[in-house]
């Protein structure tokens, strides 16, 4: 496996715009292959199967987990649950692309089990009040549901320090910069 080609995990708490860096970096830097995770939540207006995410039902969900085709899986929020396809990944890293995943603080600590080499990076907001006004601004959850997500958030965002590196989502376009330039530092240079 080449320097460039290993794994990075890019999460941090709700609302953070995680998907947004992702999407920037997928525009902008199409060395850098993204993992599409599968979840059984519904589709967002502007969300594509496929692209965004594969949108599986329970039962597909449970067939993948029985067979052992996640690299790591969860429940978030206590609703949905979302996982990443291992094969894609292993594949990807084979060929030796930059590989990101794009996941929450859960499957983060399981890829640190089986794939600690990976490069883990907290994604960070600006403040607490950016990331609740980028919730609310959304628009896509309910009052219920935001108030889940922030509650999640504050644990999350208590979880940075078991990450490699932090990375302040202040600008979408810098922020995804800094993300692949971490991607492109050989591993020896990665933090202990």
């Amino acid at each position: 496996m080449s320097s460039t080609s290993r794994l990075t995990v890019l999460a941090g708490p709700t609302a953070v715009g995680k998907g947004t860096v992702a999407a920037w970096v997928r525009e902008h830097h199409p060395d850098v292959w993204l993992s599409v995770s599968a979840t059984t939540r519904k589709p967002r207006p502007t969300e594509v199967d496929g692209r965004h995410y594969h949108f599986v039902s329970n039962e597909e969900f449970g067939r993948m987990v029985d067979h052992d085709e996640f690299l790591e899986w969860a429940t978030v929020h206590g609703r949905a649950q979302y996982g990443t396809p291992r094969g894609p990944v292993e594949a990807a890293l084979a060929q030796g692309r930059p590989a990101l995943l794009e996941i929450d603080l859960q499957g983060a600590r399981q890829v640190r089990q089986t794939m600690p080499e990976a490069l883990f990076v907290f994604l960070a907001p600006p403040s607490w009040d950016e990331l609740v006004r980028r919730l609310v601004g959304r628009g896509t959850e309910s009052a219920e549901e935001r108030e889940v997500r922030l509650t999640t958030a504050r644990a999350e965002l208590a979880a940075a320090e078991e990450f490699d590196v932090t990375i302040v989502n202040d600008d979408v376009r810098r922020a995804a910069d800094e993300l692949v330039s971490l991607m492109r530092t050989p591993p020896q240079t990665k933090r202990d």
